[in-house]
């Protein structure tokens, strides 16, 4: 059994392209800025094992694989939990840069089977998930810039 999640957003953070690229890209300070990722440890040089947990009572277990590392796109082959990717799409706004957000993930097994009846549930986790991104990405590149 399996079921497909598909998520997109966009918002914008006052910092530069470069800044907001090299933030992305270094998967394994993840932890030090998105208060949902509960523990990461490099693997390789484009590779990264992520443990996150948004609201509920879940902690997802991650392979992040680098696809790309070079603005405008920085993605992420994801694997373990959840397979599938997340992008980033970045440009320049005269506020900053935007970020569009796309992720498309495929699960299995018992959190397949939970997202039947827990759909709308796992889709407001995810928000969740996105709003602490949005939040330690801005904080964390308001600090680099001082």
């Amino acid at each position: 059994m399996a079921r497909v999640y598909e998520f997109a957003e966009s918002w914008v953070v006052a910092a530069p392209t470069g800044e907001v690229a090299a933030t992305l890209v270094d998967l394994e300070h993840y932890r030090a800025w998105w208060p949902q990722v509960r523990a990461v440890a490099k693997l390789g040089p484009d590779t990264a094992w992520v443990r996150c947990r948004s609201t509920l009572p879940y902690t997802l277990d991650l392979v992040l694989d680098a696809v790309s590392r070079t603005p405008p796109v920085v993605e992420v082959a994801l694997s373990g939990d959840l397979q599938g990717f997340a992008r980033f799409t970045l440009s320049e706004t005269e506020a900053g840069t935007r970020l569009d957000f796309a992720q498309r993930v495929t699960v299995r097994g018992a959190l397949a089977l939970a997202s039947y009846a827990a759909g709308p549930v796992l889709a407001w986790n995810h928000r969740r998930m996105m709003a602490g991104c949005r939040a330690g990405l801005a904080a964390r590149l308001s600090a680099v810039g001082r």
